[in-house]
């Protein structure tokens, strides 16, 4: 049975090193909306595409290939319950399995990656002090309810 691997955290979080790490050793085809945003629309996020990309054209990629029986790694963030949620859903549709991997470190840990990240140029985006700051405030943690739904317990996920 093929399986959805959800990724959640906030940029400087490790994910897409997670998640190239899952993508070789499954094997997985990992999908992050990073590498699409700025050869499709020139820029991180214009008019809400990077949600539009994320749920239809993405999701579609991923549907395929979980049908076609391989495992797949959603490298979103998926900040809020309802995006874990839906992704959930989905896959169990699917009849694929579902595994949560919750990347969740200090602020200032991220910000320390973050810096360097920035630095490095290797990003194809940079992200501010301020927008972190801000997008912590906007990230809902997976609590016990919703670990216990996923079938991970607290502690446990990444």
């Amino acid at each position: 049975m093929p399986t959805l691997h959800l990724l959640v955290g906030l940029p400087g979080a490790g994910k897409m090193t997670f998640a190239r790490k899952l993508e070789r050793d499954r094997p997985a085809l990992c999908l992050t909306p990073d590498e699409w945003m700025k050869p499709l629309f020139g820029v991180d996020d214009i008019d809400g595409k990077r949600g539009l990309l994320e749920r239809e054209l993405l999701w579609s990629v991923a549907r395929r290939t979980l049908e076609l029986g391989t495992d797949v790694v959603l490298d979103y963030g998926l900040w809020t319950p309802q995006e874990r949620g839906l992704y959930r859903q989905r896959a169990l549709e699917l009849g694929a399995g579902v595994q949560l991997h919750v990347l969740d470190l200090p602020l200032d840990e991220l910000w320390r990656r973050l810096e360097r990240r920035n630095a490095s140029g290797e990003h194809p985006f940079q992200v501010s002090r301020e927008q972190l700051l801000a997008w912590d405030g906007w990230f809902q943690r997976p609590g016990a309810e919703e670990l216990a739904d996923f079938g991970v317990t607290a502690g446990a996920a990444g």
